[in-house]
């Protein structure tokens, strides 16, 4: 394996930049197809996004989620096609090219022509194509740009024709009014979910209007309410409800004669007395724009008006009324009566809805259902396509309907018609391309009849598995319950053409379902469906050149039922690819935002179920918004949000994938974005992952540097025989993560994984590698140093290809080093299989070291509690825990790394809870006081009153009846207070608990254990020198000590008492400072004073050679110049060249090179020592 460098000088970006490289010179992704091509298929849909626009973090998002699953898929065996995709047609398009060419109206199209107009918009639908590749790329996913699929794309708009022939053959098309959401801006409807999509609070103008019935005695004018008085000149009938009671009054102060429902009351304005007249003169002003308060409105409206009858609304029925405008005055004879339905509601208004048949569903409904207007017959809409009023409203034509509300309530005022005026505040739904106010407004249009299969779309949504459910089964469900027919045309120009022929009478219908029918009717060759290419092609009738031609109807398709069609037209069905798509649909996968709910997976789910009643998918992942950090929208305009590129640029991509999939934002639930949130991924856990991955390195480099052999990872299934505890332990882990990323994968569960991987690193770093830092370093003997270094090595090797998912960069670059030590290792880690769950996971020993590792947490707390640093040593320590095997486990095996990670001298097991504490019981007031109400102070008292056998046989039990209630576990807190044993005080024995296990630490100070602190410092600042002359782990050095105080004899006894914890802390003996060789190279020298009442020096200096003079000068007769020339020639070699001399020659070499010099045999140990320190342990020895 590379060196590698320190976590602060690595570069997550940077790096990464090199993996891209490194698979576009490889064809990695294309190599990871070819290999799984024999594998059974996954299918993914990738919904099709407009490259009219720059990808933003809900892009981001959605495209990481679809990786992460796509990539998982392929490493469990099977071959998962991805293929970019683009939503190429449809308002969002062409809404572009009427602002850039100033378009107005549908007529500035005609004039410039459909042709130029369709070849503007094809010119812009791959805009930003190049920047959705690059971000895309850059993010890690892996998907196909260069087969990618275009919706319009001649296979793709054939396959759309051939969905739409299906659904009409199975008489799930027709032809008819409806009213609809039309955008003014965009001169077209909108699908009810594209209405549904951008709501906004605006005021609105709410008027009364009075209608004068004819013939009524009193000349009582029935009141309606609304707040669109441009429909007002479209009106045709009054509608109430039948069941509602109604009262007709009088004003005492004007005279008039008003019939409202009686709950309503109290809307109509408030008048008051004029001087000069009396109760019930006529004369006085309407008041219109009084408002009735809130609080004793309907007081005050009894003062005002006289009640002169009371009648239920069915009597209502039939009563004509005198018309407000005569611009619908040859609709006389049907129209302009009173009609009755349930939809009226008494929640607002005055109990009497004004009918504009053409501006409102309901009251299109209701017309037509009254015989106002007739089903099929050409329906009167007084507002074109551009939202202003036609030539039929003479006083307000080619005025836009909003603009004209203003005049409109003066008309109805100067008609005396006007009750009451003022303004509302509501939702209004505005166009999601165009942002201007929408509209109701009936247009003739084709429709799919999703009503008729709305119970098998209700079946459908069974089959499929959602995360998170509650989307499917609430919003999903209620949406599809609710569901209507749904208008797949659209009046315009950029889209799949509608493949309808009719003929002038329009007796005649042909539906194409495939370009060879087309040329086939009309003898013309077809080589693109837009309308520009097709518009002009007509079919011979069947019945006779006397009967004319077929035309194509004008409209084309709603870019919604292109997308829906998506998993038969990316791949040309049924024209292609016929036995791919039949054994493999529904698809197995798809991903996007919550919003489509009542997008995509609709139109999905739709069309699925009626072509061939399943559902689409069978797995669906719904995420939720990205905010801004303020929770706002992410805005341009605004720049509440830092661009994806900077946060790339300054984290790297796999942060921010770790970032983005460990949110709610994956629950379907809102993210607020912060970019210290991916900082902070890097910090807690690509760092700690990183200086695992390099200690391991460092460590593996090590025993080449010591002259051994290279490190080789022992196989893993002789890794599991392991005797040492924690290598079990860790196995066992590791055996963990992948069974719980297999099981949450499985499940769709991504959310889970990233706070699991979390916990294992940290237990990884800070347990395993922690506390075997001796074994990975070698101080334990060659053979257990290369069984943990194995260990570690195989952990990190399964925990990467297990995020490879996940973090493909990170774990490529990790692997790619990493299998340079690995015989038959797969090129790529993202061509390796998802590891399997191999060997034995050890519950027992897992929850054991779990357990210690609140042991040591506890512990550490008590000693903060009371100022006792790690590095002062405690004498004993006792753990009181029921659990007989746990209890084993910490006094045996586990036992010295609690030792030595707390610095205590002792550990006492103890299985008796009671010996250390007393019990205490409390009712859970937050449970309890609801339910036991005026109970809960007896109950309270008898609950804090239980003695200590209650409450053990209450624990044993799970129930206790206190005072007529039965309470469970879950009603009352058991708490075990520490109490101190015999004589002994707090700041003696202190203890900490979790309510699992209980931690005790005797914190007297004990003279016995001042040297083993003093030596515990003594390391620590040798650690901190080392530090300071920026040494790495594998540099070898050798730790001179000099005691700086009047006694040395003290400062010596220490260290020498201490030797041997000293020799294992820091790899090497601390030798005195009088025998540092002249020719030794110091790194590093400092002094240091008061520590622990002790002053000394430190000096870390490179391994020197030592020679034996009197053996040397032997070697040649008692030469002194040879003797000498012997030295220089050693002390010129390169040391780690000359150990590994000694170690080929079994400690012996021929030295022959001197120049008139005789050759001789040089013996390790007998005539030069590698080290000073090898020399002293000779000499001491």
């Amino acid at each position: 394996m590379d060196d590698v460098c320190e976590g602060k000088d690595f570069s997550f970006p940077a790096q990464e930049e090199k993996i891209l490289s490194w698979w576009d010179e490889t064809d990695a992704f294309k190599t990871q197809l070819e290999r799984t091509e024999q594998f059974p298929e996954y299918i993914f849909y990738d919904g099709p996004p407009f490259a009219t626009g720059l990808p933003h973090y809900g892009h981001i998002l959605a495209g990481t989620i679809k990786d992460i699953v796509t990539r998982y898929q392929s490493m469990t065996g099977h071959h998962v096609t991805r293929r970019f995709g683009w939503d190429c047609h449809g308002l969002p398009v062409e809404h572009e090219i009427d602002v850039k060419l100033g378009i107005k109206s549908r007529e500035d199209v005609i004039k410039m022509g459909i042709k130029n107009y369709n070849e503007e918009c094809r010119g812009i639908v791959q805009r930003y194509v190049g920047e959705w590749e690059k971000t895309v790329i850059r993010m890690g996913r892996w998907i196909d740009f260069r087969n990618d699929y275009k919706t319009m794309d001649l296979n793709f708009m054939e396959s759309v024709w051939w969905v739409f022939a299906q659904l009409f053959q199975k008489g799930l098309v027709y032809r008819g009014f409806k009213v609809m959401p039309y955008s003014t801006g965009c001169k077209t409807p909108l699908s009810n979910f594209e209405a549904n999509s951008n709501y906004r609070e605006v005021p609105d103008p709410e008027i009364m209007v009075a209608f004068p019935v004819v013939d009524d005695s009193d000349g009582a004018s029935l009141v309606a309410w609304t707040t669109t008085p441009w429909t007002l000149p479209s009106n045709l009938a009054l509608c109430v409800n039948a069941k509602f009671v109604y009262v007709k009054v009088r004003n005492k102060f004007n005279g008039k004669v008003l019939v409202v429902a009686e709950s309503r009351l109290a809307e109509l304005p408030v008048e008051k007395a004029k001087k000069g007249l009396v109760d019930g003169a006529v004369g006085g002003s309407e008041n219109s724009k009084s408002k009735p308060k809130s609080s004793g409105g309907k007081t005050k409206s009894v003062d005002t008006y006289e009640i002169l009858g009371k009648f239920s609304g069915a009597s209502l029925v039939g009563m004509k009324y005198v018309p407000l405008f005569d611009y619908f005055k040859d609709y006389s004879d049907v129209a302009f009566k009173v009609v009755a339905d349930n939809y009226v509601t008494d929640d607002s208004g005055t109990g009497v809805v004004h009918c504009a048949p053409a501006f409102g569903e309901d009251d299109y409904r209701v017309c037509l259902e009254n015989g106002i207007i007739s089903k099929g017959e050409n329906l009167v809409v007084a507002v074109d396509d551009d939202g202003c009023f036609t030539e039929r409203v003479v006083e307000f034509k080619g005025r836009y309907v909003k603009d004209a509300d203003k005049d409109i309530i003066q008309a109805v005022k100067e008609k005396g018609r006007l009750i009451k005026t003022g303004s509302f505040t509501h939702n209004y739904p505005f166009c999601w391309r165009s942002d201007t106010p929408l509209i109701y407004r009936a247009v003739p249009s084709w429709f799919v009849a999703v009503e008729k299969i709305k119970d098998k779309l209700l079946e459908n949504n069974k089959k499929t598995y959602w995360v998170p459910d509650f989307v499917k089964e609430k919003r999903f469900h209620n949406w599809l319950e609710n569901a209507r027919d749904w208008a797949v045309s659209r009046s315009r120009f950029w889209g799949t053409p509608l493949p309808i022929w009719i003929s002038e009478d329009g007796e005649e219908i042909v539906v194409m379902d495939s370009i060879e029918k087309l040329e086939k009717l009309s003898g013309e060759k077809v080589t693109d469906l837009h309308r520009h290419k097709i518009d002009h092609i007509t079919i011979p009738s069947k019945r006779g050149a006397e009967f004319g031609v077929l035309r194509r109807v004008e409209d084309v398709f709603d870019c919604w039922f292109e997308s829906g069609s998506m998993p038969y037209a990316y791949i040309h069905y049924p024209f292609e690819n016929v036995e791919l798509f039949e054994n493999n649909f529904p698809g197995h996968f798809v991903a996007e935002g919550l919003d489509q709910t009542r997008g995509w997976f609709y139109t999905l789910m739709v069309l699925s179920t009626a072509l061939f009643e399943k559902p689409a998918f069978r797995n669906l992942i719904c995420n939720g918004l990205v905010l801004a950090e303020d929770g706002k929208k992410m805005s341009k305009r605004l720049k509440n949000y830092p661009p994806p590129s900077e946060v790339i640029d300054d984290y790297g991509a796999d942060a921010l994938r770790l970032y983005i999939i460990n949110s709610p934002v994956v629950r379907a639930e809102p993210l607020r974005f912060k970019m210290d949130g991916v900082y902070g991924v890097v910090k807690d856990v690509f760092l700690p992952w990183y200086n695992a991955y390099r200690f391991l390195v460092q460590n593996a480099k090590r025993l080449e540097v010591e002259g051994l052999a290279r490190f080789t990872p022992i196989d893993a299934s002789i890794l599991q025989k392991s005797s040492n505890v924690l290598d079990q332990w860790i196995n066992s882990a590791t055996q963990s993560l992948v069974h719980f990323v297999r099981q949450e994968m499985d499940a769709y569960r991504l959310y889970t994984v990233v706070p699991y991987l979390l916990k294992f690193l940290d237990n990884l770093t800070n347990i395993y590698v922690r506390f075997n830092r001796k074994r990975l370093k070698g101080r334990t003997g060659e053979e257990d140093c290369r069984i943990a270094l194995s260990t570690l090595y195989h952990v990190l090797l399964t925990a990467c290809k297990s995020m490879a998912p996940f973090t493909p960069f990170f774990t490529e670059i990790l692997y790619q080093n990493l299998r340079k030590v690995s015989r038959g290792s797969e090129e790529s880690i993202h061509f390796c299989s998802f590891p399997i769950v191999e060997g034995k996971r050890g519950d027992r020993i897992e929850e054991s070291v779990s357990r210690m590792t609140t042991i040591i947490d506890l512990a550490r707390n008590i000693r903060e509690r009371h100022n006792k640093p790690l590095k002062t040593p405690l004498k004993e320590m006792v753990i009181v825990h029921p659990d007989a095997d746990f209890l084993d486990d910490i006094a045996g095996k586990l036992r010295e790394y609690v030792l030595e990670e707390l610095n205590v001298k002792s550990l006492v097991p103890c299985n008796d809870t009671l010996k250390y504490a007393t019990l205490r019981a409390e009712p859970d007031f937050s449970v309890l006081g609801k339910r036991l109400g005026k109970s809960m102070g007896a109950v309270s008292k008898e609950v804090k009153a239980m003695s200590t056998e209650a409450i053990l046989a209450f624990e044993k039990a799970g129930e206790i009846t206190i005072a007529g209630h039965v309470l469970k576990v879950s009603d009352i807190k058991i708490n075990r207070d520490f109490k101190p044993p015999g004589d002994a005080k707090i700041e003696d024995i202190d203890a900490k608990g979790d309510g699992d296990v209980l931690v005790i630490l005797d914190l007297r100070g004990d003279e016995s254990l001042h040297e083993a602190g003093v030596a515990r410092e003594i390391v620590n600042r040798i650690q901190k020198l080392r530090k300071k002359a920026a040494l790495e782990p594998t540099d070898l050095v050798e730790v001179y000590f000099r005691s700086l105080d009047k006694d040395e004899k003290v400062g010596h006894e220490i260290v020498e008492s201490q030797g041997q914890y000293i020799r294992e802390a820091v790899g090497s003996a601390l030798l005195p400072h009088d025998i540092v060789p002249l020719h030794a190279v110091v790194l590093a020298e400092e002094s240091f004073h008061g520590i622990s009442n002790l002053s000394f020096a430190i000096t870390l200096a490179r391994p020197a050679l030592v020679f034996s003079s009197e053996a040397i000068a032997a070697l040649y007769g008692g030469n002194i110049r040879f003797a000498r020339g012997l030295q220089s020639y050693l002390l010129m070699r390169d040391h780690h060249n000359l150990k590994a001399e000694f170690q080929i020659g079994k400690g012996k070499i021929q030295v022959s090179c001197i120049e008139n010099q005789p050759p001789v045999s040089v013996v390790l140990g007998e005539h030069v020592f590698l080290t000073v320190g090898d020399y002293f342990s000779s000499n001491k020895g």
